[in-house]
């Protein structure tokens, strides 16, 4: 199975991964990055935006596609439910903010990011998902530890 060129399925996960950060980037206007590493926020920003943008693009691959068919299912249904517990986990974080949907909110984009980036063969999109996972974890766990003042 071959996506060409433009992967539409990655860029409508992407699309759908926006649409609780736009929500919650208007409930909560104004909130600031507690992590002051910019050794992390520079990393944590660039990959976030390569991923997304490597999520639709082939930057550095011909065309998108699979191996097998397998993979090409593995990946439909795997992003399919990691995208389903985002939007679920993301739901009840709105309500109530706590430290476990924070950690699960930092994780859950990453793997989208890496398992699409191995399946598809974008090695690419495999090394930025990586360092947004790191960095992305590291910033969240900054946010939420207390501060001294």
């Amino acid at each position: 199975m071959k996506f060409g060129w433009i992967n539409l399925f990655g860029g409508l996960i992407v699309a759908i991964m926006l649409i609780p950060n736009i929500i919650y980037a208007i409930k909560y206007k104004g909130e600031k990055n507690l992590c002051k590493n910019k050794l992390m926020n520079v990393p944590e920003q660039v990959s976030r935006y390569a991923c997304i943008i490597l999520m639709w693009l082939p930057l550095l691959v011909w065309e998108f596609g699979f191996s097998t068919k397998v993979e090409a299912l593995i990946y439909m249904f795997g992003n399919g439910f990691l995208l389903f517990e985002y939007l679920l986990v993301f739901a009840l974080h709105l309500r109530k903010r706590t430290r476990m949907t924070s950690l699960i909110l930092a994780v859950l984009p990453a793997s989208i990011f890496l398992m699409s980036g191995l399946l598809l063969h974008h090695w690419l999109l495999v090394a930025f998902a990586a360092v947004f996972g790191y960095s992305h974890l590291y910033v969240t766990v900054q946010n939420l530890e207390p501060k001294d003042e």
